[in-house]
């Protein structure tokens, strides 16, 4: 007798339904290989968990708000040689987010800040921490929303509780008031409580620019993140070099083509 049509509206009663995916396989294999009824049922359970914890990640993954799938290992160091390998590789342990502090990744375009940032919080998600990758302009404009309809201090109090908050393109545009005096406060709750991840195109000397508005008040903000930061400087080519159009023989012949 086929006990699982028995067994079905129990285990969904239970919110063990994602066994019967496995429960077949696992009776086949328990039949095969002679087991314990204790071994039948512990990989079961096994396979309970492993299915829990995909589907957090799978959750995790969505809330962050990736633009793709960028990891660490699809990341081209070569295209780097001066990148320190040793730093990031650390950083993907996620210590730095146990630390609670900033990590600030500054280069040219193109160079692979946000892939880096990406894959560093990809890293942090397969950990457990909840991560959201956003641009400063998103940002912002999530803020100036929250304030326009009452929701603001919600809004700053979801974000300062990330574990992992990474903002994409600092200093892209000018701060101006009050967008500046929401970045402080975001950064001001954040700080020593959660670790942020901050890319720009900027050098690290030029970040104080952004405050063209108030520098005193960038001032403020600068120097919580950088208190106990790790710094990494991506210096080197464009992934995005253009490549040359049909018929330009100028073009490919400054490439090395006939």
């Amino acid at each position: 007798m086929n006990p699982i049509p028995e067994i079905t509206p129990m285990l969904k009663q239970l919110r063990l339904s994602g066994i019967l995916d496995s429960l077949e396989a696992r009776n086949r294999e328990a039949i095969d290989r002679k087991l314990a009824y204790t071994e039948f049922l512990a990989l079961l359970i096994q396979d309970e968990v492993a299915r829990r914890e995909q589907k957090k990640l799978a959750l995790r993954l969505r809330r962050a708000s990736f633009r793709s799938h960028k990891t660490l290992e699809g990341f081209d160091f070569d295209r780097l040689p001066n990148l320190n390998r040793a730093l990031l590789h650390d950083l993907a342990t996620c210590r730095f987010i146990e630390e609670k502090v900033a990590v600030l990744v500054a280069g040219p375009c193109g160079t692979g800040k946000s892939h880096l940032a990406q894959a560093l919080g990809h890293a942090a998600a397969r950990q457990g921490y909840d991560v959201l990758f956003i641009t400063q302009t998103q940002l912002l404009a999530s803020l100036r929303n929250a304030q326009a309809v009452g929701t603001y201090e919600r809004r700053l109090q979801s974000l300062a509780r990330l574990d992992l908050l990474i903002i994409d393109d600092f200093g892209l545009k000018p701060l101006r008031s009050p967008e500046d005096e929401y970045l402080h406060d975001l950064i001001a709750e954040r700080y020593e409580r959660a670790a942020t991840i901050l890319t720009s195109n900027l050098d690290f000397t030029e970040w104080g620019d952004a405050f063209a508005a108030n520098r005193i008040l960038g001032a403020a903000t600068l120097d919580r993140l950088l208190h106990g930061a790790y710094r990494v400087i991506l210096d080197g080519q464009s992934y995005r070099e253009p490549k040359p159009l049909a018929g330009d023989r100028k073009a490919l012949r400054s490439n090395g083509g006939k």
